[in-house]
């Protein structure tokens, strides 16, 4: 399975510490904020990854990460130069997936649980992950049997189904190009991953996890602070074994090697 971080748009609700840099450079306690959504893949065992990212911050990105080969990865950069929805990141990373199946995850997404069992389980179809929040009009709704089976999902409903939100992390099977390919634009203009994901919803190929642990979409200033927070009360209460910890080595990552497409 190949991994895609979305890392790209503009960050416009973190505006103006988005003026000058990505929202996925910004720090969350003692990191860039991207070293976690990596680190997911990374602790999942996913090596081969593609970060797609904004065209005036991708040297930026390249100069932090590089090659992948600090981190035991391989890293491939793809410019986004407008962003259309989530789901254009499944084609955007065309060429990178080469018909195989992927895990997408959201460049401003922070899990403390470690989802490498759900990766390594995943055959085909797709799976999304769920967390209970008290707001769940604000997120895609997701209503799951006690199988895991999805029963209904819905894009910020006024009256939810239930409170369980559909989180920043996809599992795919190798024909989520495809879907995505043959989505229209919502009217915002964009191509949704809830209607993505409603393709293998009316298949009855979609399935859901809920996560037991802290999840943060650090993507406004509140849940950025928070973000903060859970991580170092996390990281500290670990004491050095927490999955948020990524291996850093010493050096500095070298761009040699780093790939980036326009």
């Amino acid at each position: 399975m190949k991994g895609i971080i979305l890392a790209g748009g503009s960050g416009t609700r973190l505006h103006p510490l988005t003026k000058v840099t990505s929202k996925q450079l910004l720090p969350v306690y003692n990191k860039p904020m991207i070293y976690y959504p990596l680190n997911t893949l990374l602790k999942a065992g996913i090596k081969d990854i593609l970060i797609i990212v904004a065209p005036e911050h991708a040297e930026d990105f390249i100069t932090l990460l590089g090659s992948g080969s600090d981190f035991d990865a391989r890293f491939s950069y793809q410019v986004q130069d407008k962003p259309e929805g989530l789901a254009q990141a499944l084609i955007l990373g065309e060429d990178f997936l080469d018909d195989e199946s992927c895990a997408l995850i959201l460049g401003d997404n922070i899990f403390t649980d470690c989802l490498s069992k759900a990766v390594k389980n995943f055959q085909s179809g797709a799976k999304i992950f769920a967390k209970k929040v008290h707001d769940p009009e604000r997120f895609g709704v997701v209503e799951i049997d006690v199988q895991g089976k999805v029963i209904s999902l819905e894009e910020k409903p006024v009256k939810p189904k239930s409170n369980y939100a559909q989180t920043g992390f996809y599992l795919y099977d190798n024909r989520a190009v495809n879907f995505a390919k043959s989505l229209k634009p919502s009217v915002r203009g964009e191509l949704e991953i809830v209607d993505l994901n409603n393709k293998y919803f009316e298949l009855g190929e979609l399935q859901a996890e809920v996560i037991e642990g802290q999840w943060v979409d650090a993507g406004t200033f509140e849940s950025l602070h928070r973000a903060s927070c859970i991580v170092r009360e996390h990281e500290l209460g670990m004491k050095g074994s927490s999955n948020l910890e990524v291996k850093i080595q010493k050096t500095q990552a070298s761009k040699e090697g780093a790939k980036l497409t326009n």
